[in-house]
Formats: structure tokens, C-alpha cells, sequence
């Protein structure tokens, strides 16, 4: 830790002082001769300060260009770690580089083995086709020879060819004639078969269209026995219903001049209206309770006038 210059020249200066200070009280100095003994000191100990000032600055200069050539090292040094570091990096990525590219090359290697056996096989094929090839060739010679000579008994064609392509046309015109002869006489067969089908099957089915016949002629039979039943009970329904209905205006008629009579009794016009029926029962229904009310009153009444 640096000491500041003003306390290390003030502890220096009680130093200096401290050790003058036992050997000047031994004997009497005057006054003047203090004073002067004082500056003189005061002088030494500047020049002692300014010498150990002038030691500090060399030391100081000294610490601070060593410190500058650490900081210095101290970079070098990590330049050169980071160089190393790059140096590591750069040899581990050309290691993995080469990894790879060793790889790659077995790879490679591998499928050039297999496309090397691949192609023996392949070339194996071809000899062995070119062989049967060459077999096959011999035994067309004939044929060969056969075809030379039609093409010249056949002006018509100028190469063998034409004249083989024609046959070939001619074998799938064949081919597919008597492939539709086929198909023709298998449909033929499925129309034959199809016909005596129906054949057998007609006289069943005209016996059961006729059974058929026959039991909806009698259902129609019965629809129709059902349907004047019907039609009976119908008329005779609205027979009664008629008789019902001239009944029922016959009753209203009669259930209206009631009202109308016991309206007149009561000396009061009709308040209901005319095709309210049940209203107009219950007014003479209440009427006739009063009036028979009433009678009865007066039938008790007369035996008891004559004791009076």
C-alpha cells in the first residue's frame, strides 16, 4: 500500500529530531545558536526529505516500470494462451477434419467394393446372356436362311423385317380373333344357359302368377263386400244422424219458446242469445224450482185459512 509523501516526510522529521534531541540537553546552547542549529537542521532534514524524495520518485519509477513490464508479460502471456488455445482448436477441428475425411474415404472405399461386385455380377450376367444368345442364334440359322428365301419368293417385301413384322401382325390378328371367337361363344353359352333357365322356370312362374292372381282377385272380392258394409253403415249414420240433428232443433225450439215464455212470466227481455241452448235450459231449469217453490208455499197455505 503507497504512504503519502506529507506522512513519510513528517515521521522522517520526528526521527531525525527525536535522535538530536538527548544530546542537545546535555549542555547549554544559547538562543541564537539554537535558532541557527535549528535551521541548519531544518535545512538537513529538507535535504534528507528531498533526498529521500528523489530515492522515493527512483523507486517509484522503478516499481511503476516493473509493474508496466508484469502488465506487459501479462499480455504476452495471454496472447499466448489464446494463440495456444486457438492453436488447440484449430489442431482439434483438423483432427475431426481428417476423422471425417478418413471416414468418408472408408465409405467411399465400401461402395466402390460393392459397385466393383456389383458390375462383376452384372458382367457375369452379360457373358452368360451372351452366351445363351449366341446358342439361340445357331439354332435360328435355318429359320434364318428359310426367311432369305420366302423374301425372294416375296417381291412384295424388300427386308426380313418387314416380312416378320407382317407375320407378327398377322399372328396378333389371329391371336385376337380367335380370342373374340371365345369370348363370343362363352356369351353364346351364357345366353343358351340364360333361356333354358327361363324355360324351366316359366310354367312356375305363370303357376304362381296365377295363384298370385287369384288370391288378390279375393281380397278384391272382400274389399269390395267390406266396402258396402261400409257404405251401409255409412248411410244408415247419417240417417241417424239426421233423425239426431232434426231431434236436436226440434229440443232448441222447444228449450227457446220455454225461455221466451218464462222471460215473458218474469217480465224480463232475453238477455242470452239464441243459440245458447244449456244457458237457456238453466234459466227455466231455475224458473220451474222457484215456481214449484212457490206452489208449494201455497198448498200449505190454504188448509190453514178455513181454522181462522
Amino acid at each position: 500500500m503507497a504512504v503519502p509523501w506529507e506522512e513519510y516526510f513528517r515521521l522522517a522529521l520526528q526521527e531525525k529530531l527525536s535522535t538530536k534531541l538527548p544530546e542537545q540537553a546535555e549542555d547549554y546552547i544559547p538562543p541564537v545558536l539554537r535558532l541557527l542549529e535549528k535551521r541548519q537542521e531544518l535545512v538537513d532534514a529538507d535535504q534528507a526529505l528531498q533526498a529521500q524524495k528523489e530515492v522515493f520518485r527512483t523507486r517509484m519509477a522503478a516499481l511503476k516500470q516493473r509493474w508496466e513490464q508484469l502488465e506487459q508479460k501479462e499480455r504476452e502471456l495471454k496472447g499466448s494462451f489464446i494463440r495456444f488455445d486457438k492453436f488447440l482448436r484449430d489442431s482439434e477441428a483438423r483432427r475431426n477434419r481428417a476423422l471425417r475425411r478418413a471416414a468418408e474415404e472408408r465409405h467411399q472405399a465400401s461402395r466402390r467394393e460393392a459397385e466393383a461386385l456389383r458390375l462383376r455380377t452384372q458382367l457375369q450376367e452379360l457373358r452368360q446372356e451372351r452366351a445363351r444368345l449366341q446358342r439361340r442364334l445357331k439354332r435360328l440359322e435355318p429359320c434364318a436362311r428359310l426367311l432369305e428365301q420366302a423374301l425372294e419368293l416375296l417381291p412384295g417385301f424388300q427386308e426380313v423385317p418387314e416380312l416378320v413384322a407382317r407375320f407378327d401382325g398377322l399372328a396378333q390378328t389371329q391371336a385376337a380373333l380367335r380370342l373374340r371367337e371365345r369370348e363370343r361363344l362363352a356369351e353364346l353359352e351364357a345366353a343358351r344357359a340364360r333361356l333354358q333357365q327361363l324355360r324351366d322356370a316359366w310354367p312356375d312362374e305363370v303357376l304362381a302368377q296365377g295363384q298370385r292372381r287369384a288370391q288378390l282377385q279375393e281380397r278384391l272380392e272382400a274389399a269390395r263386400e267390406r266396402t258396402l258394409q261400409w257404405e251401409s253403415k255409412w248411410i244408415q249414420i247419417q240417417n241417424t244422424a239426421a233423425e239426431k240433428t232434426l231431434l236436436l232443433g226440434r229440443s232448441r225450439m222447444a228449450v227457446l219458446n220455454l225461455f221466451q215464455l218464462v222471460c215473458q212470466r218474469q217480465g224480463q227481455p232475453p238477455t242470452l242469445d239464441i243459440e245458447d241452448t244449456e244457458g237457456q235450459l238453466e234459466q227455466v231449469k231455475l224458473f220451474m224450482q222457484d215456481l214449484s217453490a212457490m206452489l208449494a208455499g201455497l198448498g200449505q197455505a190454504e188448509p190453514a185459512a178455513p181454522a181462522s
